[in-house]
């Protein structure tokens, strides 16, 4: 028969055994609290943060006023501005909303292959693009220098926040494997970080948990008539269409397109009006600098924030023209049994529908509370 004393050691070895097993768990499960609620969600976003407000600033909102969101940076290139102006207009805003602890890592100025000359040049050949951006917004090419230009006066006035030492694809590649299989990119510009991480780390795709980005406009070429031709233009992808081809053909876990669906929210004035109800350095920014635009990065700033707001998608494989033709940049996309899978090309989810009213509703509160 066992004594007491056995049955009391035994019952310690027990416990002992239990906690370690717990304290196992626990390390072993970093992004789970004691209490059962999740860490936040790691989203790095990449953006040609054309300033001051518009979409591309105003991106940062659903993800810096989301307690379940923790941004590791913001990283810039050359789009819908130059890079040295995006990067001044995006330190500036996040000083405005108090949160310029958040690095800024300054990327590429230049696209992987696109020119100035290169763009003038096609402008030529197949016809005018409606928005180019920094080489020339929607007016003409004429005056676009070929090179970044100095950093103008920001009407907003200029950061006191440096931008961080460290380089965007360079910065990506370090949280990536700083934190593998948990952070997600938001692209909501040109692909040239992107790109550029890709071919310095193979592996930094795959090491991220997602891609989401704003781009891959589809069957638009008529809305060019019939509606805004600026809004049926691929800007993110025409600007770099070789670098959104490396990017869309890297080895991503998944991919979430925000396409056409972009378009289908627009800022207006009676919407502005509803954030600026509530006077705060923010909401003063952005009625000071209202544009009445789609709100393209917003949007998927809100999917990749909260992606319960997607109410319909469908999957497809999608690569980009890169091609030196007129549909130069331009999306392609295929069912799986026609996809030519051997030359890399990735499934991607398209988001189809999303719930606006609640995606508007929470704009208006989180542009509120920052």
């Amino acid at each position: 028969m066992r004594s007491p004393s056995f049955f009391r050691r035994s019952a310690l070895r027990l416990t002992t055994a239990l906690a370690t097993a717990l304290a196992l768990l626990s390390t072993a499960q970093p992004h789970a609290h004691a209490e059962g609620t999740q860490e936040p969600a790691l989203v790095i976003e990449d953006n040609d943060f054309l300033g001051p407000g518009g979409s591309d600033i105003q991106s940062a909102i659903p993800l810096l006023a989301n307690p379940h969101i923790k941004v590791l940076g913001f990283t810039v290139s050359t789009g819908d501005d130059w890079e040295n102006a995006e990067s001044a207009h995006l330190r500036r805003f996040l000083e405005i909303a108090n949160k310029s602890e958040i690095p800024v890592a300054d990327g590429a100025v230049y696209p992987l292959i696109n020119s100035v000359p290169l763009m003038k040049l096609r402008e030529q050949q197949f016809g005018r693009i409606p928005w180019k951006g920094a080489w020339g917004g929607l007016g003409s090419m004429d005056k676009v220098p070929d090179t970044q230009p100095d950093l103008p006066k920001l009407a907003e006035g200029a950061p006191k926040t440096p931008a961080a030492a460290e380089s965007a694809a360079l910065f990506m590649i370090r949280m990536v494997h700083e934190h593998p299989h948990q952070v997600t990119i938001l692209e909501a510009g040109p692909m040239t970080n992107l790109a550029l991480a890709i071919r310095l780390d193979p592996s930094f795709a795959a090491t991220a948990k997602q891609l989401v980005f704003m781009g891959g406009l589809l069957d638009t070429n008529m809305m060019s008539i019939t509606g805004n031709a600026d809004f049926a233009s691929d800007f993110n992808m025409i600007f770099d269409p070789e670098a959104a081809h490396i990017t869309l053909t890297a080895l991503w876990p998944s991919i979430t397109v925000v396409g056409n669906i972009s378009n289908d929210v627009m800022m207006t004035k009676d919407y502005m009006a509803k954030i600026t109800k509530k006077t705060s350095p923010v909401t003063s920014y952005l009625s000071k600098y209202y544009s009445p635009l789609p709100m393209w990065d917003e949007m998927a700033a809100a999917i990749t924030a909260d992606p319960s707001l997607v109410q319909q998608s469908v999957k497809a494989y999608m690569d980009i023209d890169i091609s030196k033709g007129i549909h130069y940049g331009h999306a392609h996309v295929w069912p799986k049994d026609l996809a030519p899978r051997t030359m890399h090309v990735r499934e991607v989810t398209i988001v189809q529908k999303i719930d606006a009213e609640r995606f508007l509703t929470s704009f208006v509160q989180q542009a509120q509370s920052l």
